[in-house]
């Protein structure tokens, strides 16, 4: 039997308080996000890093950036889940994902159970 529930319904776990709670963070990560790519923008390119620095170095450097785009890609959709309603149902089961989770990883796309399916299968 397939479950019609509202979005309204299915994020019923979090109260309106909660909610502008987790839109701020979201909203201060990603201003955090856009400063450090900024810096990370700002700071010598790898190639002139190589030149200068070990290619450790110059690896880290790279695999910041990309972390920090990938995380600000995370918030910026997880914002708009939020004006669109859609925020806080699970992407795999449609279930809620847990109050708890959100207010620790505010741009998860996955319950608990369904993360840890998709990391198993990695």
């Amino acid at each position: 039997m397939v479950n019609h529930q509202t979005i309204g319904d299915r994020a019923a776990h979090l109260s309106p308080e909660d909610l502008a709670a987790l839109r701020e963070n979201l909203h201060e990560q990603r201003l955090f996000r856009q400063e450090q790519l900024r810096q990370i923008a700002a700071a010598p390119r790898a190639e002139d890093l190589l030149r200068r620095r070990s290619a450790a170095q110059a690896e880290v450097h790279v695999k910041v950036a990309a972390s920090a785009r990938m995380v600000l890609a995370d918030v910026e959709a997880a914002l708009r889940r939020i004006a669109e309603g859609r925020y806080g149902t699970c992407h795999l089961c449609r279930r809620p994902v847990e109050r708890d989770r959100l207010m620790i990883v505010p741009q998860a796309r996955y319950c608990a159970r369904c993360q840890q399916v998709r990391e198993a299968g990695r």
